[in-house]
């Protein structure tokens, strides 16, 4: 009951907000869905339906409200070879298939999704919380620029069937219209938060183009640019030719397969770190397990009715937040207002300037951007600032899925490496002629070597004993370690003792070898709780001890 009113309250918390970011959020989504069907090389209306359907299954049971799904770019570039092939294969055929790579899009959609799910159930979604600091700093900064650097590309006309960078007259309308978009969005909410700034911007901006009879590039114009024929559509439609179209797949189940753990891979990562950011910005928490289920049934049903996938979107989650969004029912007015202009609205969205919708990019850019990186670059560690730096070049670089792994490889290495020279030994040797080694720090892969080079085998007396009272056994190379350093002992003839280990360090050396139960000491007091064991030493009244 109670997560029932909680799924409630998320979804209609301040309707009139949730609608009108919706609204804002659906006219950013048109292009960006279009751009990104042009790069995976299928039609605007298959990543349209994508973001329709990716938006509306993610609004309503993702585990992040207020975020925004749809059709990437990330994933879109891994598309690309894919279909290439597909295509290849199909006019190969004995009786050609035309577009047999969109079908076999489809099919792999179908995997992406099973793995996806397959995450959420397995709770997956938590190792977003080891992405570091740095990392998401550098892949927000990154995205920054991504998304900048996307828009740049429809500054761009074709002229006597070539594309170039607009100049003259055409330039200058195209910079002065996104400036009066910016203009629009930054001055607006110091006069009112009631109505979405991006929202008004793009109205106030095509209302002038289209009243003022002022010939600049429009929704429609770049649709045909690209070689589309419009918004104009119906609804998705189930796509029953892929079931019989698997015996195509003969010989190229490998990439399938490789392309779909990519698809998936990349899909929950950009969708993890997207909701971090939400989260943070938002200051609550989404569930990223839940976000993986609904994002591999979101690319399931894309799979099933012709759609080109996706996972969340930081520049229109961003724009959504910023307009008020915050409940499920934003999202879901976002999917379902795109889906109304495909089947209703194509005429008049088709008009509205591209300048409109990248003046609302280029202040999502602003935002996005963590400006505070640069002030405090010279006070973090150097490793943190390269890892910061890395990942930002990376994700401009490649793709978002290579920097954070790139980056979280990077934090883990300089992390092992810190931690492999805190290992220390402090030796003494005790009345009886017992040589003892205190072992502090942690006792890994990483800091084996130096643990071996406390120890003087050949010199040390008969007996020793080591004390792991301030250190831990944390993996295999560990007991290995010891495991050989006991056997070193033992061929020297001198008798070793091991002290103070932990419950389940004991259990994990027990099991690795019988011969640990030997050398093992169990009945020992941890020495740092001697007087609070042995009430007996106090031979004085209490108020006698000074603290």
């Amino acid at each position: 009951m109670i997560l029932g009113q909680k799924t409630i309250t998320n979804f209609t918390q301040n309707p009139k907000n949730d609608i009108l970011s919706g609204l804002t959020v659906a006219l950013a989504l048109v292009p960006e869905a279009v751009a990104f069907a042009f790069v995976a090389g299928v039609d605007p209306l298959v990543g349209l339906y994508g973001a329709f359907m990716m938006g509306i299954v993610t609004a309503l049971f993702g585990g992040r409200p207020g975020m925004i799904s749809g059709a990437t770019g990330a994933m879109a570039v891994v598309m690309v070879h894919l279909i290439q092939k597909g295509n290849e294969v199909g006019m190969g055929l004995e009786t050609p298939i035309d577009n047999l790579g969109l079908q076999w899009l489809f099919i792999t959609l179908l995997f992406v999704g099973a793995i996806q799910i397959m995450a959420g159930v397995l709770k997956l979604g938590k190792f977003v919380r080891l992405i570091p600091h740095p990392v998401m700093m550098g892949f927000v900064n990154g995205l920054a620029i991504v998304i900048f650097l996307s828009q740049l590309g429809l500054f761009k006309e074709t002229v006597n069937g070539e594309t170039q960078f607009m100049t003259g007259q055409a330039l200058w309308t195209m910079l002065g219209f996104v400036a009066l978009t910016m203009g629009i969005m930054f001055g607006l909410p110091r006069l009112t938060k009631k109505i979405p700034a991006a929202l008004i911007a793009i109205i106030v901006v095509a209302c002038i183009t289209i009243f003022g009879g002022i010939e600049v590039s429009t929704v429609g114009s770049f649709i045909k640019e690209g070689g589309g024929e419009g918004l104009q559509g119906g609804l998705p439609t189930f796509q029953e030719q892929i079931f019989n179209l698997f015996y195509t797949l003969q010989g190229h189940w490998d990439l399938i397969l490789s392309t779909a753990f990519i698809l998936a891979a990349v899909g929950l990562i950009e969708s993890l770190m997207t909701l971090n950011l939400v989260d943070e910005i938002t200051e609550t928490r989404g569930s990223g397990n839940r976000e993986c289920v609904a994002q591999g049934g979101a690319n399931i049903l894309n799979g099933l009715f012709g759609g080109m996938g996706g996972c969340a979107m930081i520049g229109q989650s961003i724009i959504n937040v910023d307009s008020g969004g915050r409940g499920r029912l934003s999202g879901a007015v976002a999917a379902i207002a795109l889906l109304c202009f495909v089947l209703f609205g194509a005429p008049l969205i088709e008009q509205i300037p591209i300048a409109a919708l990248v003046g609302v990019m280029f202040m999502v850019v602003i935002g996005t951007f963590a400006w505070s990186s640069f002030r405090i670059i010279r006070k973090i560690p150097l490793s943190d600032a390269v890892v910061l730096i890395a990942v930002s070049a990376i994700t401009v670089w490649k793709d978002l899925a290579v920097a954070v792994i790139a980056g979280v490889i990077i934090s883990a290495l300089v992390f092992a490496w810190k931690n492999a020279t805190m290992i220390r030994a402090r030796k003494r040797i005790q009345p009886d002629g017992t040589k003892t080694y205190e072992i502090w720090g942690p006792l890994f892969f990483g800091s084996i070597q130096n643990f071996n080079s406390k120890f003087d085998v050949k010199n040390d007396p008969q007996h020793v004993e080591i004390d792991f009272v301030e250190s831990r056994v944390s993996d295999h190379s560990a007991l290995e370690a010891i495991f050989n350093l006991v056997n070193k002992y033992e061929a020297e003839g001198k008798q070793i003792k091991l002290k103070h280990l932990s419950t389940d360090c004991k259990r994990l050396m027990y099991k690795a070898s019988p011969k640990f139960k030997e050398v093992i000491v169990e009945a020992v007091d941890d020495p740092r709780y001697h007087l609070a064991a042995d009430p007996e030493k106090f031979t004085k009244p209490l108020s006698e001890y000074s603290l």
